[in-house]
């Protein structure tokens, strides 16, 4: 069957919020030490300790927002263990990771350096489940406060005259599991509570996020509506796309049997259920949809490589996780009413990473190509889009073989994504573009003939999008075919 594309030109349906496309480094294997900070007498070519060739690929990729220290080193974290000297910060056990040691040489003050390098904003999680009130309320005092303070002095102490602009903040994480295995009642009332110091200082603005469900967990997203919706701008989500059983195996990233692509598939296509459903009992406390679904956590999760530490997290990136992330991202414009960030895990050398890297080499991931094909996305106004798709028919869900997404930029261009996520056949796909001019059309795909197909040290390129001409234009038509486990990018100016 063909599938067929309506998009009304001139019919706006909201913004996509930019950071929709955020990112996440946490204190987790090579993340952020190795991947992000190497210190400043490292031999890796790097500015006050940050790698350079990292720095400039994710600026390339306009990260947006960037989610930190974690995870569920979060709530494990105190942040005056990572400021003033390096020399004599406080070295800890990273209990959650591995069971390596955690000097804090990237505390607050490096990780700041980092969003304004990356022109990025941060986002801050704070600790709940080990910390206090009052640790907490002076994070953001110390961060934030431009006048005399005990907070205010002790960041001038260190070097930093101004207070630094800060908008996201999280208020725990995974206060369910990992944060403090917690009720849904107990964490709201904490939440109360600990949000009411997370203090706006002069004209800093804060925008609190709570800590919301694990996956399906209707309930827990209830109860934190219905006693809390009121004093919360977000509600975070976290899901990830495991192919196999979390405790018992979860799959390999590239050695993996044909069937796993497409429970893969099908796995990831889970998040829209997800979202329209949390939506719903969101929606039935805040029907205006001030409370934004924040998913700061997603992506894909698979066995370790082989010969890694298993706390480290490390896994190869493929094709597959191309599809993954085109498909979700697709799902989440889709949702730009309720959707207004997500962060997926994570930005480098960490399960779904955008980029990997050995010692002074760095390499470009799948996921990588399909974040820098869709920041066109960013901040554009979502088109109306209707779409009709074959079907695959996987266990006993039924999903489209066909996603696709469509934003207007500010300077008029057309931007549409689409994937297939059929491994096997291509995909014949009519676009009517109602409304718009068809004369001066661009388009790149991101395809492979291996399942697993992958970039490594020794091959980086294997895998990168490349011009895409397999389409006719007639009228306002656009006929295509994408090609099997493709993702296609085109562009009408």
């Amino acid at each position: 069957m063909s599938n067929k594309v309506v998009i009304n030109a001139d019919v706006t349906k909201g913004t996509i919020n930019k950071n929709i496309y955020g990112h996440f480094a946490e204190h987790l294997g090579r993340c952020i030490y190795e991947g992000i900070w190497v210190g400043e007498d490292s031999n890796i070519p790097n500015t006050n300790g940050i790698r350079n060739d990292v720095v400039e690929a994710l600026k390339n990729i306009n990260i947006p927002v960037l989610r930190w220290p974690g995870g569920c080193f979060a709530d494990e974290y105190h942040w005056k263990d990572g400021i003033g000297p390096r020399e004599n910060r406080k070295r800890m056990v990273n209990t959650h990771w591995g069971g390596v040691i955690e000097n804090n040489h990237f505390g607050t003050h490096e990780f700041m350096m980092l969003c304004d390098m990356l022109e990025t904003e941060p986002y801050i999680c704070g600790n709940v489940g080990s910390g206090t009130v009052q640790e907490m309320s002076e994070w953001v005092e110390y961060m934030t406060f431009d006048g005399e303070s005990p907070m205010a002095n002790l960041r001038i102490e260190n070097g930093r005259e101004e207070p630094w602009p800060l908008t996201y903040f999280g208020v725990g994480n995974e206060n369910w599991g990992c944060g403090g295995n917690m009720r849904p009642q107990y964490y709201a009332d904490l939440y109360r509570r600990f949000q009411t110091y997370v203090r706006n200082y002069g004209d800093n603005k804060i925008y609190r996020i709570a800590g919301g469900p694990n996956i399906d967990d209707y309930n827990w997203t209830e109860v934190l509506m219905r006693e809390a919706h009121h004093l919360m701008d977000g509600l975070s989500l976290h899901y990830y796309t495991i192919p196999g059983d979390f405790w018992l195996g979860k799959g390999s990233a590239t050695n993996f049997p044909e069937d796993e692509w497409d429970i893969t598939m099908q796995k990831a296509y889970h998040i829209k259920e997800l979202i329209e459903k949390h939506s719903t009992i969101m929606d039935k406390y805040d029907p205006e949809k001030r409370v934004a679904l924040i998913i700061d956590e997603w992506g894909t999760w698979f066995d370790v490589e082989e010969g890694t530490n298993p706390g480290f997290l490390y896994q190869q990136n493929t094709i597959r996780d191309a599809l993954v992330a085109g498909v979700s991202l697709n799902i989440f414009n889709d949702h730009n009413d309720r959707v207004q960030m997500t962060n997926i895990a994570q930005t480098v050398n960490v399960l779904q990473a955008v980029v990997l890297t050995d010692k002074e080499k760095m390499i470009l991931t799948p996921t990588y190509h399909v974040f820098e094909m869709y920041k066109v996305h960013q901040d554009a106004e979502k088109l109306a889009l209707d779409i009709q798709s074959a079907v695959k028919k996987i266990s006993d869900k039924e999903i489209p073989q066909v996603t696709a997404s469509a934003s207007k930029a500010k300077d008029g261009t057309i931007n549409i994504t689409l994937c297939n996520i059929d491994k096997d056949n291509e995909a014949e796909v009519n676009i009517d573009l109602r409304g718009a001019n068809l004369s001066d059309v661009n388009a790149r795909v991101l395809t492979a003939n291996e399942l697993d197909a992958h970039n490594t040290f020794d091959n980086p390129d294997n895998v990168k999008p490349v011009n895409y001409t397999d389409f006719q234009v007639n009228g306002t038509e656009l006929s295509l075919k994408l090609p099997a486990k493709s993702v296609v990018a085109i562009s009408i100016k």
